[in-house]
C-alpha cells in the first residue's frame, strides 16, 4: 500500500516539477507554455518513458475534467453581457456551421477515397470536427484580460462558439455510434437534442448559480471555500450528464453559465473568485495537458502518414470555409476572420477522450480512426496554438 502511494506521489512530483520547467522554457521561447507541458506528457506517458503511475492514468479522465471545469468557470467570469450581446448571433453560427462543414467533409473524404464504411467515416468525421476548449479557452481568456480584440468582442465570440461546437460534434458522433451499434437512431430526435442540450445546460447553470449566490449571502464564507463549493457544484453538474441519458445536457456550457451569472449578480465576488481560480489553474493546466499528452501515442500517429494528414487538412479547409460563412456580414476585417480560422483549428481534448471509442466498440477500421485522431492532436494542437498566439498579438486591437 505504501509503495502504491509513493509511486503515485512520485508521479505527481514528476508532473509538477517537469511541467513547471517545460512551461517556463516554452514561454521563454515565446511559444505557448501549455505546448511544453503537452510534449512532456507525450514523453513521460505510457507510450514512451512510462513515468506516470497507472493509478493516475486510470483517473486521467476525471482529473482532466476537473482541470477543464476550473478554466471554464474562469471563462464564465470573463464573459460580460454587453460583449455577448454584440457577438451573440455570429457566436451561435460559429457553434454550428464550421463543425458541420468539417465533420461532413471528413466523412466524404474517408468514405469515398478510403476503405471506411459510411458510418465509420461519420464517426471519424465528428471525432475530428470538435475543437479543443482546453487549448482555446486559456488563450482567449489571456486576450480578454489584456483587452485584445475587445472592440469587437472576438475572443468572447470564439469562447462561446467553441462550447457549442463540442456539443454538436459529440451529439452527431453519438448518432453514428448508435447506427453502428444497431440502435434505432431517430435523426430528428438527434438533431433536436442539440438545442435541448444547450437549453438544459444553460438552465441548470443559471439555477445552480442562483443557489450558490444565496448560500454565499446567507452564510459568511471565505473566498477559498466559495471556490471549493462552486467546483463541487460544477462537478456534480458534469456528472449528471454522464450518469443519465434521458435528458440531453451540455454540462460544460452550464459550467460557463455559472461563472457568467456570478459575474452578473456579484461582480466583486466574481473578481475575487476569478483570482483564486487563476491560481488553481497553474497546477490544473499542468495536470490537464500532461494527461492529454499521455493519451497520445506518437508512433501510432506516424502510422497515419500522408493519407491521415490529407484527411485532417481537408477537414480544416472545410472548417475554414464554415468560419468565413459564419462571419459573413459581421463587419470583421479579413485579418480578423483569418484569426478566427486559426483560433478555431486546435484539436486535443475531445479527440483524446473519444478517439478510442470506435475501436473499443469493435468497429472495423477503429484502429485507423484512433490513429488519425491522435495525429490530429499532434499536428493541430501545437501549430494551431502557435499560429493563434502569433496572429492574435498582431491582428487583435
Amino acid at each position: 500500500m505504501n509503495n502504491y502511494n509513493s509511486e503515485m506521489a512520485l508521479s505527481f512530483a514528476i508532473i509538477g516539477l517537469f511541467g513547471i520547467t517545460a512551461h517556463y522554457i516554452f514561454t521563454k521561447l515565446r511559444l505557448p507554455g501549455f505546448l511544453g507541458i503537452l510534449f512532456l506528457g507525450i514523453a513521460i506517458g505510457p507510450h514512451a518513458l512510462n513515468w506516470i503511475d497507472e493509478s493516475i492514468l486510470i483517473a486521467s479522465e476525471d482529473l482532466r475534467k476537473i482541470a477543464l471545469i476550473i478554466i471554464l468557470l474562469r471563462a464564465g467570469m470573463g464573459l460580460h453581457r454587453q460583449t455577448l450581446k454584440m457577438v451573440g448571433a455570429p457566436a451561435i453560427r460559429l457553434g454550428f456551421i464550421p463543425v458541420l462543414f468539417e465533420g461532413f467533409m471528413v466523412l466524404f473524404v474517408a468514405w469515398y477515397f478510403w476503405d471506411l464504411g459510411f458510418v465509420e467515416a461519420g464517426m471519424l468525421g465528428f471525432i475530428l470536427a470538435a475543437v479543443s476548449p482546453a487549448v482555446i479557452v486559456p488563450k482567449m481568456l489571456s486576450f480578454i484580460d489584456r483587452g485584445k480584440g475587445s472592440e469587437k468582442g472576438i475572443p468572447t465570440m470564439i469562447l462561446a462558439g467553441a462550447s457549442l461546437d463540442d456539443v454538436v460534434a459529440i451529439t452527431i458522433f453519438s448518432a453514428f455510434a448508435g447506427f453502428y451499434g444497431g440502435q434505432q437512431v431517430n435523426i430528428t430526435v438527434q438533431v433536436l437534442s442539440i438545442p435541448v442540450a444547450v437549453i438544459t445546460g444553460v438552465t441548470l447553470g443559471i439555477v445552480i448559480a442562483f443557489i450558490l449566490l444565496w448560500i454565499f449571502r446567507k452564510f459568511e464564507t471565505r473566498n477559498t471555500k466559495k471556490v471549493l463549493i462552486i467546483l463541487g457544484a460544477a462537478i456534480l453538474l458534469t456528472t449528471l450528464e454522464s450518469v443519465q441519458s434521458l435528458i440531453p445536457l451540455a454540462s460544460l456550457l452550464g459550467v460557463m453559465v455559472i461563472g457568467f451569472i456570478i459575474l452578473e449578480k456579484e461582480q466583486k465576488t466574481a473578481v475575487d473568485l476569478s483570482s483564486k481560480l487563476n491560481k488553481s489553474w497553474i497546477f490544473a493546466e499542468i495536470i490537464l495537458f500532461t494527461l492529454v499528452g499521455a493519451e497520445v501515442d506518437i508512433f501510432l500517429a506516424l502510422e497515419a502518414g500522408v493519407a491521415g494528414l490529407l484527411i485532417i487538412t481537408a477537414g480544416l479547409l472545410a472548417r475554414s470555409v464554415g468560419v468565413m460563412a459564419s462571419l459573413f456580414k459581421t463587419g470583421f476585417s479579413f485579418k480578423e476572420r483569418f484569426f478566427c480560422i486559426l483560433a478555431y483549428s486546435p484539436k486535443a481534448t475531445v479527440q483524446a477522450a473519444i478517439g478510442s471509442v470506435p475501436m473499443a466498440m469493435g468497429v472495423p477500421g477503429g484502429d485507423v480512426i484512433l490513429t488519425i485522431a491522435v495525429l490530429s492532436i499532434v499536428v493541430t494542437a501545437p501549430l494551431g496554438a502557435i499560429a493563434t498566439s502569433f496572429a492574435g498579438e498582431r491582428i487583435l486591437k
